[in-house]
């Protein structure tokens, strides 16, 4: 399957001129709780010839869209970001972008671009939009799923996982691990609700369907309980972030002249 991607990868560059930087993957398989069926969620960052930035029309309006999507098929769903796209909003410390830069599951990656912007990470990190994104998240999925005397239990790590983020952010106010076994063992105690989880997710790795069940009571109580600690948690903090633009913009300029020159 990576060679298919890199394959795929590599028509993109042909077909839009363009130099892709980082790709990775994303989704149920990057947290590590994919189902028998799960498609492959392929994210990249790329970036344009010199000329394409040189105009009078801005990026992403009109013609100059800054996202590329090929069609999605069972197997794949490919999708990137232009690079100024991703420095802006990398510069809102926007968790999806963040996550693809913790993947483990990296098809592509090619000048210094995904390094200095790691290094940055710390710089740009705020609290607060990541917590409000997982949270409602979090309450969206639960909402959906997780209702009434029978649920669909493989939804419950689309509600955990976000929730034990949170708490992660809560504790260590930084990027939260993109593992979920990772998040489990740091932010879990030890005890019923912990084997809960893990015998959960032994049968999703196992190929179980995990389709409709009885609600898993320890597992309500806890995300019922926690949600609403978070969103009271939420509104006491205040985090003051230096503007990075210049950092960002300085990154932008040097991998122009990095890829094309």
């Amino acid at each position: 399957m990576k060679e298919l991607i890199r394959k795929k990868l590599k028509e993109i560059e042909e077909e839009f001129q363009v130099k892709i930087l980082y790709a990775v993957e994303s989704g149920s398989r990057a947290w590590g709780f994919p189902s028998k069926d799960s498609d492959f969620d392929v994210r990249f960052i790329y970036i344009h010839q010199s000329n394409w930035y040189l105009s009078i029309d801005p990026q992403g309006i009109g013609s100059k869209r800054d996202v590329i999507e090929m069609p999605i098929n069972d197997l794949l769903d490919i999708s990137g970001w232009e690079i100024t796209k991703a420095l802006r909003l990398f510069r809102k410390s926007n968790p999806p972008l963040l996550e693809w830069m913790k993947s483990t599951t990296i098809y592509y990656q090619k000048y210094s671009f995904i390094n200095h912007l790691r290094a940055l990470e710390s710089e740009v990190f705020y609290p607060n939009a990541s917590l409000y994104h997982y949270l409602n998240m979090a309450k969206n999925n639960y909402r959906k799923y997780l209702q009434g005397p029978e649920v669909k239990t493989k939804k419950y790590f689309y509600v955990l996982r976000p929730v034990l983020a949170c708490k992660w952010i809560e504790e260590n106010n930084s990027v939260p691990p993109i593992d979920f076994v990772e998040l489990v063992h740091a932010t879990v105690p030890n005890g019923k609700l912990k084997s809960d989880i893990e015998h959960l997710l032994k049968r999703k790795m196992a190929g179980d369907e995990l389709d409709l069940e009885p609600r898993i009571q320890i597992i309500n109580e806890f995300l019922d309980s926690e949600m609403i600690r978070l969103e009271a948690y939420i509104k006491t903090i205040s985090v003051d972030v230096e503007d990075p633009t210049k950092k960002l913009d300085e990154l932008f300029r040097d991998t122009l002249t990095e890829v094309w020159e």
